[in-house]
């Protein structure tokens, strides 16, 4: 089993995903039911969990792989000595809203080899062990309400609670393996033609990348985090999630491990802007009536988090039997943070509201309720304290980004009635617009060492305050800005890249420790391309593409000294920061200073 996160890949087909290892390993594929996924789960580490492998089996392959140009096909290529074989995983864009289905085509392009083939199937993460029958041409698996069937014409027999085959293949010749996951009381879906079937995947992830307008020298590595944010995508409801994966850990052996298959409110206008930008107005679209589905209700009880679907209940257990990645437990499913307070949740609403409008998507009546009751209610609320933007295990306290996306929200409210896109109140919101500026600038500044501060009346640095500037609350040469980013990336540097915050055990109520996060290491190039430190912005960037892994790949957090990824793969929010930051350094006028000025 492949060891390290940076040794994955993705494939998807826009509802679910699956991960693919360098040795020819699918080890995490979900099925859609989020709320609880039958799946391969030998990527948390416990070896009786799920994997199957297609590889060679004699030893010292060389291993190369590439996503085919603009697509998510995966193709891995295996050598020994002049024999190759080249093997294809993909999945088929569904023809209904719940179709899975794992296309896998080894096809021998010299030489021979002979090719070891192993299947588990366990459902739940693990916990389940189907029922599997041999049948005329493959398996099927089924327990409880999950049944799998594998076509292949390799004959597969059963050995030691696993599916196992062996054969050789020759110079010219091509063997499939379909994988299609079904309810298991329907009817068994009807065969897939694999060769079709990867034409025309190919063909229509080629057109959808065709739409991306960016240019300049980063086109290649924007479109493949274009990609990766469209496989992240949940078409029927368009929610994006934050990645496909739970429990990796951001450190290793540690107990940070978190679930990460939901949609985040705050991702929203970073989101946003990376596909308005590239030129993918449907898609924004969709996630904006994503996000105002999910907040509909009562503000009060607006969560910071939500379900593909806009599900509200996200309850957080652990799996004792899994031993977690690299023996890092607990494995969780479900995220707690759902229930905390987070007020900076306004104001990603409102500033991904406004956004939709500046970019002519068409302004909804419910988008205009949904902004004047959240403003009512963040009248009343701004001032209390909160677990923050890094969601903070630990009591809550007045987070100074927390306060900064309250400024934003009425800011943006104001623009949105000067604009006339919105109705309400202005002279009422511009007074706590400049209220929430005075007390950010009063007691979230630490004036012996002049700049901005982790929370009101604190000390530590948060690199959450790379977003003072980024959001228009004060212009990048302010020098309280300029002093503050060249402490974040002084004091919170991490081997050239940036660490969240200065953590301890008493602020977390968990134990220290975690790798640079990436997103906050893009807001530093931001920050720099805003006060026109180019240079150093350039080679920041460049540092960040130079950590992908070989399919162009990121993940939440990175360890430097190790070169280890870390954290949940592949993260949605590292991938939106690199399209952002790209076209910070290309546009005249790139996210983050449209975001600040428009």
């Amino acid at each position: 089993m492949s060891s390290r996160i940076e040794d994955y890949a993705l494939i998807g087909n826009c509802v679910t995903s699956a991960l693919v290892g360098r040795d020819g390993s699918i080890d995490w594929l979900c099925f859609p039911r989020f709320d609880s996924p039958a799946c391969f789960a030998a990527l948390l580490g416990e070896p009786r969990n799920g994997r199957w492998l297609i590889a060679p089996n004699q030893e010292g392959s060389r291993v190369e792989r590439r996503y085919r140009p603009d697509t998510m096909i995966l193709e891995t290529r295996f050598r020994s000595g002049r024999d190759s074989v080249v093997l294809t995983d993909f999945m088929p864009m569904p023809a209904r809203r719940d179709a899975v289905e794992v296309v896998r085509l080894l096809h021998c392009e010299s030489g021979s080899m002979r090719i070891g083939v192993q299947a588990i199937f366990r459902f739940d993460y693990g916990s389940v062990i189907p029922w599997v029958r041999r049948r005329d041409g493959g398996v099927n698996a089924i327990a409880g309400p999950d049944a799998l069937v594998l076509r292949t014409p390799v004959k597969l027999e059963g050995r030691d609670m696993t599916t196992v085959g062996e054969f050789t293949i020759h110079e010219g010749e091509t063997v499939p393996f379909v994988l299609t996951w079904y309810r298991s009381h329907e009817r068994e879906p009807r065969p897939t033609n694999p060769t079709a079937a990867l034409q025309q995947t190919e063909r229509w992830w080629q057109r959808w990348a065709r739409r991306n307008k960016t240019k300049g020298e980063w086109r290649e590595a924007t479109t493949r985090s274009l990609l990766t944010l469209k496989a992240l995508t949940y078409t029927p409801t368009g929610g994006i999630i934050a990645a496909p994966t739970t429990s990796l850990p951001e450190k290793l052996g540690g107990v940070r491990n978190w679930d990460y298959r939901y949609c985040w409110l705050r991702d929203a206008t970073f989101t946003l802007y990376a596909l308005l930008l590239s030129g993918y107005r449907t898609e924004a679209r969709a996630w904006r009536e994503w996000l105002l589905r999910a907040v509909a209700g009562s503000p009060a009880e607006i969560q910071i988090m939500y379900g593909i679907g806009g599900e509200r209940r996200l309850d957080e257990y652990e799996l004792p039997w899994l031993a977690g990645f690299e023996r890092s437990p607990p494995v969780r499913v479900g995220n707690a943070a759902y229930t905390q307070e987070q007020l900076d949740v306004f104001g990603e609403i409102m500033d991904a509201l406004y956004l939709a409008t500046l970019h002519d998507i068409e302004p909804e009546d419910d988008a205009q309720r949904v902004q004047e009751v959240l403003l009512d209610h963040l009248e009343s609320c701004w001032t209390q304290p909160d677990a923050g933007i890094w969601e903070i295990r630990g009591p809550p306290r007045r987070h100074t980004h927390s306060a900064l996306m309250a400024w934003v929200a009425f800011d943006r409210a104001v623009r949105g009635v000067e604009r006339g896109n919105l109705r309400g109140p202005i002279e009422t919101w511009k007074a706590q617009r400049d209220a929430i500026h005075a007390e950010i600038c009063e007691r979230a500044y630490d004036s012996s060492r002049g700049i901005f501060v982790q929370t009101f009346d604190g000390k530590d640095l948060d690199a959450a305050l790379l977003r003072i500037p980024l959001v228009g609350f004060l212009p990048p040469d302010d020098p309280r800005v300029v002093r503050t980013t060249d402490a974040i990336a002084r004091e919170l540097d991490c081997d050239g890249f940036v660490i969240r915050y200065q953590s301890d055990d008493r602020a977390d109520g968990l134990p220290a420790g975690e790798g640079a996060f990436l997103l906050c290491s893009f807001w530093l190039a931001d920050n720099f391309a805003l006060m026109g430190r180019m240079d150093e912005a350039r080679a920041l960037f460049e540092r960040l593409l130079a950590i992908r892994n070989d399919v162009g790949l990121l993940p939440e957090e990175y360890d430097p000294r190790g070169r280890r990824f870390l954290g949940n793969f592949p993260q949605a929010f590292s991938h939106v920061g690199l399209i952002n930051t790209a076209h910070n350094l290309v546009l005249a006028r790139g996210p983050a200073r449209r975001r600040a000025e428009d």
